[in-house]
């Protein structure tokens, strides 16, 4: 089957600055995919790219087998982005809107697909309101309208519920899962790794325009073998033999970093030698969030073992 996206070796500069530095991914039709960055990293260049926006300076892009260059009339047809800013024609309604933009891909007679956007993203009410008049909200509703109405294959979210409140945020990931179950390949970008992480099946981390990783959410979790133990103690000190696990103090506790589960009963060892009172205990494995913190740090660093000898 054709990839929904294919990159080969993509450089892009910008005079001195190297925005992308040879990228090479690809992404099967009807995946759900994340791509992850911190700013600068090179995620909208790519993106742009992708949509005709940005050429890159040397290298290839494919949308389900076009070339974003050589065939850029049907690579655009077959992908649509939903960009971070709010960008929107203040002279138009929100059915004007999309019933302008569905020309731009030259289809008529798209009312009935405006209507079923429009419910989906629950704009119905807001059909014949001038764009200028909505909430920031609603006009991001209408951004993901826009990128859907011409039914592209591929769609391109880039930081999608970036300011948007928790209601519309939970309102769109329904809609958007629902475009992913009846076929249509994600690419999705975000700040929110809880999102990431919840929703992608397969991520790829950008840094300083190189793709970094590039793995399945559940082998990227898997880099990190470790759980944490949060305690709280009466009284409130950790004894010296625990001290090397020791990642962080607060209010909540004393959070240890163990190589895996089986380290527990040995921590367990040492308070009751101690005398140590456990008034709280919490374990939890690592997110994609320190993963991502530890590959952009370039240092995966590994708990300290706890020794047999240190227990007794």
């Amino acid at each position: 089957m054709t990839p929904a996206i294919q990159v080969h070796n993509v450089v892009k500069h910008y005079g001195g600055l190297h925005a992308l530095a040879g990228v090479s991914l690809e992404i099967a039709q009807g995946e759900f995919f994340g791509l992850l960055g911190p700013n600068g990293a090179g995620k909208t260049t790519l993106i742009s790219i992708l949509a005709g926006l940005a050429f890159a300076t040397t290298g290839s892009a494919r949308v389900m087998g076009f070339d974003v260059v050589k065939d850029y009339r049907q690579a655009r047809r077959a992908l649509g982005v939903v960009p971070q800013e709010l960008v929107f024609d203040p002279f138009f309604t929100v059915r004007e809107a999309l019933t302008i933009q569905s020309g731009y891909f030259g289809i008529r007679h798209n009312g009935g697909w405006i209507d079923e956007l429009l419910h989906y993203l629950d704009l119905s009410a807001k059909a014949n309101t001038n764009m200028r008049q909505l909430s920031g909200g609603m006009k991001r509703r209408v951004l993901i309208a826009q990128a859907l109405v011409h039914k592209p294959p591929v769609i391109v979210l880039d930081e999608p519920t970036a300011g948007v409140d928790v209601e519309l945020r939970q309102a769109l990931w329904k809609f958007i899962k629902r475009l992913n179950g009846d076929g249509h390949t994600i690419v999705l970008t975000t700040h929110y790794l809880e999102e990431a992480e919840a929703l992608c099946s397969r991520i790829a981390m950008l840094q300083q325009g190189a793709i970094v990783a590039n793995d399945s959410v559940q082998n990227l979790l898997r880099r990190f073998s470790h759980c944490y133990v949060t305690l709280k103690l009466m009284p409130k000190e950790l004894p010296v033999a625990l001290q090397p696990l020791l990642v962080s103090q607060s209010d909540a506790g004393f959070r240890l970093a163990l190589p895996g589960y089986d380290q527990l009963e040995r921590v367990m060892a040492v308070l009751r030698t101690s005398g140590a009172h456990i008034q709280e205990l919490e374990v939890v494995d690592p997110d994609l969030e320190e993963v991502f913190v530890n590959i952009m740090s370039k240092r995966e660093q590994q708990p300290t073992v706890l020794e047999p000898a240190s227990v007794q």
